[in-house]
């Protein structure tokens, strides 16, 4: 079934407006905003390394408390700076590897070049992240420690792992609607 974009009828251009809104992949969504992403393929097993580095990565969460409930209820009733410690130091060195990123216009392990844009401020952010922070001292769990949390025997963090899955889906849905 062709398209035609250039329809005088109403009726045929929101009939086209439907059609192409479900034809849009994930790649076309993702063209219209800017982002760094390798047009290099390399074979399967290169994924091994960022296997091992999360990992590693799970690793250092268990063994730095940071995947702890009671840590993150330390860090929320303002009992323990711990927490704030550990996400204070990891924001800094954010801050100097972009200083360093942008100063000496490093490159990705390919030679790529790494593209960083200036994001536009939103409220939605605001209430974005306030969102989040009422799920995480609630559910005393991030996302980014939830495989962290499951891998230590904590199963009952399954029901986040699902809760987040189902808020990613349900914003997923809404997204057209919400203001960006």
């Amino acid at each position: 079934m062709a398209i035609n974009p250039i329809s005088k009828d109403t009726e045929d251009i929101k009939s086209n407006e439907r059609r192409i809104m479900f034809l849009n992949t994930d790649f076309e969504v993702r063209s219209l905003d800017p982002a760094n992403e390798s047009v290099l393929s390399y074979p399967w097993w290169h994924n091994l390394a960022y296997l091992f580095a999360g990992l590693l990565f799970g690793i250092v969460l268990v063994k730095a408390e940071v995947i702890s409930w009671f840590r993150i209820q330390e860090m929320f009733r303002l009992q323990s700076f711990h927490m704030y410690g550990i996400i204070g130091s990891a924001v800094v060195v954010g801050i100097i590897s972009v200083w360093v990123i942008k100063k000496f216009k490093v490159k990705t392990i390919y030679g790529e070049p790494i593209k960083l844009f200036q994001k536009k401020f939103n409220k939605g952010q605001i209430y974005g992240g306030l969102l989040f922070g009422f799920g995480w001292a609630i559910t005393g769990a991030c996302p980014g420690p939830l495989f962290a949390q499951i891998g230590t025997g904590a199963t009952v963090v399954i029901v986040t792992l699902f809760s987040a899955i189902a808020g990613t889906w349900v914003y997923g849905s809404l997204s057209e609607k919400l203001p960006h």
